[in-house]
């Protein structure tokens, strides 16, 4: 099997043998696009119907290609939904994680500036504990 579906990212595109009618790529393909499986069903019988050389034979590579789904492909809930977010609006996920970001380093600037003021130099030269923005001396 390929390292690429080895890698740490397991929001992949597997066969859903769990939820599958033949071969479970159906299931897989919905679930990784995160669509309607009787829907994907319907929409891949009317496109069998019509393109039939051509979808019977990329629904067989398909089914030996794609790997099946672990059972524990996902440690909890979590995580899950979290790399459906990845999946489904990755720009969404980024800046959620970019303010998470700009936030800490707002937070570190002024613990910073409150340990090189002169204050906490004071404060430490005198043996006072003193906690950042709480104004009270521990």
């Amino acid at each position: 099997m390929s390292d690429l579906y080895e890698r740490k990212n397991p929001h992949r595109l597997y066969r859903d043998r769990e939820n599958a009618i033949l071969a479970g790529v159906c299931a897989g393909l919905a679930d990784y696009f995160g669509l309607n499986r009787r829907g994907l069903r319907l929409i891949a019988a009317v496109c069998t119907f019509f393109f039939m050389p051509f979808m019977v034979p990329a629904y067989i590579i398909l089914a030996i290609i794609l790997p099946a789904r672990p059972a524990n492909l996902y440690e909890d809930e979590n995580q899950e939904k979290f790399w459906r977010g990845v999946s489904m609006a990755p720009s969404d996920v980024f800046s959620n994680l970019s303010h998470r970001f700009k936030e800490l380093d707002r937070r570190l600037q002024k613990m910073e500036a409150f340990v090189t003021s002169r204050e906490f130099t004071m404060d430490r030269e005198l043996g006072r504990n003193h906690r950042p923005g709480s104004g009270k001396q521990r």
